[in-house]
């Protein structure tokens, strides 16, 4: 594995190699590639580094992997063509980590390293040097150790001794313990009902700081991302960690990151960005609501945190905690292997921390009341709410989707209104709004049902918007607030008051809400997805986590039929039995997390191209094809959890192949991607 010969320079006898991974996306080319140091760049080619090297004729950026006495490579090398940056901004455990993660998801190095390492900050790599040279070494030498932040001198981190929250759960003290005596336990921990879960985390990393080691912590969006930040303020002190997310900044992202890179702070808490955060001594992975599918990356090989995160937990025997209100299969798989332990609270603690909690469409209700089986706010809800406004409490309202009519039919034949220029669905952006596509854009301002001619259109699913608008009227005087894309509110005041939300944009009440009705069950249960109920139970028990207690008047009302399994584990609050439910109809279905499976997305003759060059492992399966957008198709490639790595494997060694001989049709690869439909 040589880099490309210069013909302009002959390589010295004696010249020090450096192996560079360099940023080519190419499967074929995954592989570190030899190059030879220059005399003037020995001292500061050090591994981590970025560098510009000659590739096949090109200049290209590449990372220094590390520096070797010789290469195996009998012809010519070149030389490093530059040292962009003296920062080794690379640390060795992220380089294996990775390795590691490209294997997994059939991805090469340079994209994982792209996901990794963020943009270079000329200005700030300069600042932060020339800070560091006017500290002198006595403050570098004690940052690593916690003794010092990017502010100064800070005082030592509390060791969790006093976090009475985590007594709630019988295995909680026993998991701080752990965590300051610098052992690595493993934890997937259902929260309590209205848990002050950044506070719990923060106490779990202090104890891990005082164990002295550090941390790294997941969340999913910035508004838990500012909650968090504010608890470990609280809870170490000013200076002891940074934030990290690319909602910050080019700037800010990679000052944090460069705070982090150079053992200035322990801890590192972000979105998904920090996943790969570079922490020396890494004690402690940890990730909230590892649901939510925002914590799957985008980008390829498109990793999810979560498995980031436990895969460094496993490299760097470090604890990990799998945190939510709710659990999902991959969790509970973790649980059922014994690869970590559940940390709940017991049942009386859940009774008396739980709101109260009822469906609309069991047998009392629709006894009560025969039109709740069909009515949006059956008469249980509006009790529900108004009581909770005469008590001064303010009610919160989850709405599935936003916007005010995102869907609607011919109100004469009921048939679904859809674009005549592209077929998309017909939405109504207010009550006086023209009809609009929500693919294209186009206005129909002359809309005729294709069915019957008829003009006048009706709500098939009514958004967030209109439902304001409808409780606005339906409660005169009391203030509505709709909390979503548009502005999502991080808090309430705790006086009687309307929350229309969509989910994830629930805010926090001052007290808690009085009343929290969850509407449309159906459009989340209806889903043609595999993680259809499990997605639903997440939602609602988010929302119902901000309920109060039902001793202090809290009530949910969820407008659903009781005898469902989702809700059946919101009635009991119950997530527990729900991911082992779920788990197991996978595991007898085939379905991931019991098996492991890939995508291969793109053109019918692409994708069935690369199926033919891979080597599949002995037990897969291929099912499919399956329409995919546009003119592409997804096959899916199913073998047991025990051969993941030779499908991986085969997989990027396929695209390797296409790669090399320059196939003009891209496939997309995903292992265990979210949606497989």
């Amino acid at each position: 594995m040589t880099g490309t010969r210069r013909s302009d320079r002959r390589p010295a006898d004696g010249s020090p190699v450096a192996r560079v991974c360099v940023d080519v996306p190419l499967a074929h080319l995954d592989r570190p590639f030899d190059y030879l140091v220059p005399a003037e760049l020995d001292a500061d080619a050090v591994p981590g580094v970025r560098v510009k090297v000659r590739f096949a004729g090109q200049l290209v950026d590449g990372w220094l992997l590390e520096r070797a006495d010789d290469s195996g490579h009998t012809g010519r090398l070149a030389y490093l063509e530059k040292v962009v940056s003296p920062e080794p901004v690379l640390a060795p455990e992220v380089a294996r980590l990775a390795r590691t993660v490209a294997d997994r998801y059939a991805g090469s190095l340079a994209d994982v390293l792209r996901l990794a390492v963020p943009p270079r900050h000329a200005r700030v790599e300069k600042d932060v040097r020339a800070r560091a040279a006017a500290d002198g070494p006595a403050a570098k030498d004690g940052a690593g150790e916690g003794s010092a932040g990017p502010d100064g001198p800070v005082p030592d981190a509390p060791d969790g001794s006093g976090a009475d929250g985590w007594r709630d759960y019988p295995a909680g003290p026993a998991l701080l313990r752990a965590l300051a005596d610098g052992r690595a336990p493993r934890a997937v921990w259902s929260a309590l009902p209205g848990e002050d879960w950044p506070a719990r985390y923060a106490e779990a990393v202090a104890a891990t700081v005082a164990g002295g080691r550090g941390a790294v912590l997941v969340v999913a969006d910035n508004r838990d991302l500012d909650r968090l930040d504010a608890a470990l303020h609280d809870a170490l002190g000013p200076g002891r960690h940074v934030s990290l997310s690319a909602a910050l900044g080019p700037a800010r992202r990679y000052r944090a990151f460069l705070a982090a890179r150079r053992g200035d702070v322990a801890v590192v808490v972000g979105t998904r960005a920090a996943m790969f955060a570079p922490v020396a001594r890494l004690g402690l992975v940890a990730i909230w609501d590892d649901g939510d599918d925002l914590h799957a990356e985008p980008r390829a090989p498109y990793p999810h945190a979560r498995e980031v995160l436990l895969t460094r937990a496993q490299l760097a025997d470090a604890a990990a905690i799998v945190g939510g209100y709710t659990r999902t299969a991959e969790a509970q798989l973790l649980v059922e292997t014994g690869w970590a332990r559940e940390v709940v609270a017991d049942r009386a603690t859940v009774r008396a921390r739980m709101p109260a909690i009822a469906p609309t469409g069991d047998d009392p209700q629709l006894a009560r009341d025969p039109g709740a089986a069909t009515a949006r706010l059956p008469s249980l809800a509006w009790t529900t709410a108004r009581e909770a406004l005469r008590a001064d409490l303010p009610v919160l309202v989850q709405v599935p989707r936003r916007g005010y009519l995102p869907s609607v039919a011919c109100a004469d034949c009921r048939t679904p209104a859809r674009c005549p220029h592209c077929a998309g669905p017909l939405a109504l952006p207010s009550a006086e709004g023209t009809p609009a596509c929500r693919w294209c854009g186009r206005v129909a301002a002359a809309y005729a049902c294709p069915e019957c001619g008829g003009r006048r259109l009706r709500a098939s699913v009514t958004g967030a918007r209109r439902t304001a608008e409808e409780l606005g009227r339906a409660f005169p005087g009391v203030p509505v607030r709709t909390s979503g894309r548009e502005e999502v509110l991080a808090t309430v005041p705790g006086g009687a008051g309307l929350v229309i939300a969509t989910p994830g944009a629930e805010p926090v009440a001052e007290g808690g809400f009085g009343a929290v009705l969850l509407l449309d069950s159906w459009a989340l249960l209806t889903r043609a997805d595999l993680r259809a109920g499990e997605e639903a139970l997440r939602r609602w028990l988010a929302a119902a986590a901000l309920a109060r207690p039902a001793a202090g008047g809290g009530r949910v009302v969820v407008v659903a039929d009781g005898a469902l399994a989702p809700v059946q584990a919101l009635l009991r609050w119950d997530a527990g039995w729900f991911a082992a439910r779920e788990l197991a109809e996978r595991r007898e279905l085939g379905f991931p997390p019991a098996v492991r499976m890939a995508s291969v997305t793109g053109a019918p003759a692409a994708v069935a191209d690369l199926l033919a060059e891979a080597r599949l492992p002995a037990e897969a399966e291929l099912l499919g094809p399956v329409p995919a957008d546009g003119e592409r198709e997804r096959m899916l490639v199913r073998v047991p959890r025990a051969r993941a790595a030779a499908l991986a494997d085969a997989l990027h060694s396929a695209a390797g192949v296409r790669a090399a001989r320059k196939a003009v049709d891209p496939v997309r690869l995903q292992v265990d991607p979210l949606a497989l439909f």
